[in-house]
């Protein structure tokens, strides 16, 4: 399994970029959420990974965050749901917004992603609830990435979304991820 990938950015076409891995070429699908935080083309770039084997294919998913590649797993968890409609949910909208029309049910939300019919995304919402970590039920808005990555890392961690919430009230709003889940786990471990 390819966990994640380093290299140079050599092309981007979009959804996909061709990332040099000491002279071996990879294709790497991202979401568009992904696509546009890559810098220029010739400079280093790391992405965490999700390799897919199929009978006709292997493919290679990227993303620039845990948080991505987490609800990326979640979404192809779903029946009916593959990789590239796991790709244009993420693309449609960031994990923070992703976490909180989770927690919200808002079907409306989901039925503008391209590709994504009433009946597919109740679906989404239904099977989703409780499995990407819910801001909103917890009590908590997450107000950027950054905490939709800290809240991600507590709930990976084994702590409710109860306790991951409250923790995460406790800090800062500017706090950047990896001090924050320090702060975090200090909190959680009084």
């Amino acid at each position: 399994m390819i966990g994640k990938i380093s290299g140079t950015l050599l092309e981007k076409n979009p959804p996909q970029v061709l990332v040099d891995c000491h002279g071996v070429g990879y294709e790497v699908d991202v979401p568009m959420s992904t696509f546009y935080n890559l810098g220029d083309i010739g400079k280093p770039i790391s992405l965490l990974t999700h390799f897919v084997v199929r009978e006709d294919a292997q493919l290679l998913y990227g993303f620039a965050t845990a948080a991505e590649r987490h609800a990326f797993r979640q979404l192809i968890k779903i029946s009916g749901v593959g990789p590239r409609m796991a790709l244009a949910v993420l693309s449609g909208m960031g994990v923070t917004d992703l976490i909180n029309t989770v927690a919200s049910q808002d079907t409306a939300r989901i039925v503008k992603v391209p590709g994504i019919g009433k009946k597919t995304a109740e679906r989404l919402l239904l099977e989703l609830k409780g499995k990407l970590g819910d801001g909103v039920a917890t009590g908590v808005s997450l107000a950027n990435d950054q905490q939709g990555d800290i809240l991600q890392a507590l709930l990976a961690l084994g702590y409710s979304d109860k306790d991951a919430g409250a923790a995460l009230k406790a800090m800062p709003q500017d706090i950047g991820v990896s001090d924050g889940i320090k702060m975090a786990l200090k909190a959680l471990a009084k």
